[in-house]
């Protein structure tokens, strides 16, 4: 699955331009997350050295980016091509309800591949998306 990460109140405490404290287990579930083998996007407003200054924090604490506010890394942006992600889940702070307790989005994402697997042993992969 590939799944987009904000980071300015989603991996750290908000304190833009600077890098909060890290919320309690946010680089340890991201670390479990890539060892499940998920591919983890950094997607965040931070550009410049805000946005190595994250990169370099998370690296610290493990974390390594598939790409970082790319689809890919070889991605390079103009004019003609839009700025969206494409992730299959989005975790950021600003999502309705705020941000869940990492547990909680560890066990979420957990049980949505327990149910995608399943729908996809019992229809069919065929079957599934139509």
């Amino acid at each position: 699955m590939i799944i987009a990460i904000d980071f300015d109140g989603t991996i750290v405490e908000q304190r833009y331009p600077k890098v909060g404290k890290e919320i309690p287990f946010a680089c340890a579930t991201l670390s479990m997350l890539q060892e499940d083998g998920h591919q983890l996007i950094l997607w965040t407003y931070r550009a410049g050295r805000e946005l190595e200054d994250a990169v370099e924090f998370c690296r610290s604490k493990g974390v390594e980016f598939y790409a970082v506010n790319k689809n890919y890394p070889e991605e390079v942006f103009d004019e003609s091509i839009s700025r969206k992600i494409k992730a299959d889940l989005y975790i950021d702070d600003m999502n309705y309800g705020g941000l869940p307790d990492w547990g909680e989005i560890y066990a979420g994402i957990n049980g949505l591949e327990r149910k995608l697997s399943q729908r996809t042993r019992k229809k069919g992969f065929a079957r599934l998306f139509r």
